[in-house]
């Protein structure tokens, strides 16, 4: 099943804003509100945590909007708490500046709140949009350029579509294969 975006604007700039307070990364432009643009290279919007969020196969298609709503709703609370205004033209928290978005999120992620599971989650989903692709073929996310995969140095794999990796990591075979190992690596 292929990946989604929200249909409502406005759960979706909240939703990258989130993200990005997550793995920040560098703006898609100079008008760019939900990305901070801490960074100056791309984070989890650009890996794509919009997508792997509205996947079918996670189950929170339904949910997005309600979630977008209950963290702008949290970013007004802050907001008043903090004293500082929002601005009216973009969602609450797209309002909010980086560290503002980053106190609020923690506070969400903290032990103590009650809505941790869902916040801690959102982010687990973002920061693994971000490491591991899980919406895209990994071949496919390589050739796309995936940040995260980029940065973390996975290489392509070999013509034939397999991974080979000709070196041990610890420069050394840690333990040789069990003699009745089948041919399709199972144990015998």
């Amino acid at each position: 099943m292929a990946a989604t975006t929200p249909a409502d604007p406005a759960t979706t700039v909240t939703l990258e804003a989130f993200a990005d307070t997550i793995v920040p990364g560098v703006k898609r432009s100079p008008d760019d509100r939900a990305i901070a643009g801490v960074e100056d290279d791309p984070g989890a919007v650009q890996a794509g945590a919009l997508a792997v969020l509205a996947h079918p196969a996670l189950g929170l298609t339904e949910a997005l909007d309600g979630m977008a709503g209950l963290l702008n709703m949290h970013a007004q609370q802050h907001a008043r708490v903090g004293r500082f205004a929002l601005d009216p033209a973009v969602p609450p928290f797209v309002a909010l500046d980086f560290d503002a978005r980053t106190a609020l999120v923690q506070e969400l992620t903290d032990p103590a709140h009650p809505e941790r599971e869902v916040w801690f989650g959102v982010a687990l989903f973002c920061t693994m949009a971000f490491d591991s692709a899980p919406h895209l073929p990994t071949g496919e996310a390589l050739e796309q350029g995936h940040p995260g995969l980029s940065l973390l140095g996975l290489r392509r794999p070999d013509p034939d579509g397999f991974w080979r990796f000709p070196h041990f990591s610890y420069q050394r075979r840690l333990a040789c294969v069990h003699p009745h190992t089948t041919a399709t690596g199972s144990p015998a």
